[in-house]
C-alpha cells in the first residue's frame, strides 16, 4: 500500500504521482525513470518533440499500455493493481479521432455514457449539460465525419466528460488546428481547469504550454530534464535573450537574468563587425529545450 511519497504530501493532494516509471519496446527506452508529481486541480504540461515519450506515457498512466518497471498512482491507485479504479477516476482524449465517424455526436455521446453505466435519466441530463458546456448544442444530431476538426475534438473532449472525471488526460489536443480554433479550444481547457478538474495535457507547441499551463515537465528521449513553472524553467538560463545574425547568417544566442545587463552586452556588440543584427527578447521555453539538449529544437 502507497502512503507517502517523496515531497511528504498526501495522496489526496497528489493527482498523478509517478516512481521510476519506464517503458522498453525492443532495445529502446521509449520512458525512462520518470517521475512526476502532478497536484491535484493543476493544469500540467508535459512538453517535447514527437517521439520524446509523451504518448507512451500517458498510455501507462491510462492502464492501456504496462510499464517495464516503476510504479504510478492516478487517483490514489496503483495503475497495475487497480486498473479498474483509475479508469472510474479519468477521462482520455487520445491524440487521434476516437469516436464513430458515422455516428452523430450525441449518439457517440450516449455510447459512451452507456459504456459508464449511466442511468437513462442521468444519459439524458448528462448529454444535454456536456453538449451546451463544449457549445456544440447545434451540431449534436451532424455525423463526426460533418465536423470541422475544432469541432471534433470539442466533441472527443464531451465524450471524455461523460462519467464526471476527476484526472482528465489531453494528448496533443490542439494538434492540426489552425491558430484560431487552437485558440477556442485553449479557452475550453481553461474553463475545464477552473471548474475543478486536474488536467495532464501533452503537447510540442511551445506556445501552448506557456499559455496554459501552471507547471511544465520538458522530456526529452523518453527522459524527464526540467520540471517547473514556465517563469522557473526560464529562471534557469535567463529571463532575457540577445539574438545575435552573424556575418555568415547564422543565429546565435546569449541568456541574461535581467534586461540591464543584455543591453550592456550588447553595448559591446555595437564594434564588431562580424555580428550584422541584434535583438533583445523574452526568453520562452524553447530556448530552455535548446540550452538543455544541446541545440535540438521541438518541431511542428
Amino acid at each position: 500500500m502507497y502512503s507517502k511519497n517523496l515531497l511528504g504530501r498526501s495522496l489526496l493532494e497528489e493527482a498523478i504521482v509517478t516512481e521510476n516509471l519506464s517503458k522498453m519496446y525492443g532495445q529502446i527506452w521509449a520512458v525512462k525513470d520518470l517521475n512526476l508529481r502532478v497536484h491535484a486541480g493543476e493544469l500540467f504540461g508535459f512538453l517535447g518533440p514527437n517521439g520524446a515519450g509523451k504518448t507512451t506515457t500517458i498510455r501507462m498512466l491510462t492502464t492501456i499500455t504496462k510499464p517495464t518497471y516503476g510504479r504510478a498512482f492516478v487517483d490514489g491507485f496503483n495503475v497495475q493493481e487497480k486498473p479498474e479504479m483509475v479508469r472510474k477516476a479519468i477521462g482520455v482524449m487520445q491524440q487521434h479521432l476516437s469516436l464513430d465517424r458515422d455516428l452523430t455526436v450525441r449518439e457517440n455521446m450516449e455510447l459512451r455514457a452507456r459504456i459508464h453505466h449511466l442511468s437513462a435519466d442521468e444519459r439524458k441530463k448528462r448529454v444535454e449539460e456536456l453538449l451546451d458546456y463544449v457549445g456544440l448544442v447545434e451540431y449534436a444530431d451532424r455525423t463526426v465525419d460533418e465536423l470541422s476538426g475544432g469541432f471534433q475534438r470539442r466533441a472527443m473532449i464531451a465524450c471524455s466528460l461523460i462519467h464526471r472525471p476527476k484526472i482528465l488526460f489531453l494528448d496533443e489536443p490542439t494538434v492540426g488546428l489552425d491558430a484560431h480554433t487552437r485558440r477556442r479550444m485553449w479557452d475550453l481547457i481553461r474553463r475545464l481547469n477552473a471548474d475543478g478538474v486536474t488536467i495532464f495535457l501533452t503537447t510540442h507547441y511551445i506556445e501552448e504550454a506557456e499559455a496554459l499551463c501552471q507547471r511544465v515537465g520538458i522530456i526529452h528521449k523518453g527522459q524527464l530534464i526540467a520540471i517547473g513553472s514556465p517563469i522557473e524553467l526560464r529562471g534557469k538560463i535567463g529571463l532575457f535573450t540577445v539574438v545575435m545574425v552573424t556575418e555568415g547568417g547564422k543565429f546565435a544566442y546569449k541568456y541574461f537574468h535581467d534586461r540591464a545587463e543584455a543591453s550592456k552586452y550588447v553595448q559591446k556588440l555595437s564594434n564588431s563587425n562580424s555580428i550584422k543584427s541584434v535583438v533583445i527578447r523574452d526568453s520562452n521555453l524553447e530556448d530552455v529545450f535548446i540550452e538543455l539538449t544541446g541545440g535540438e529544437v521541438i518541431g511542428e
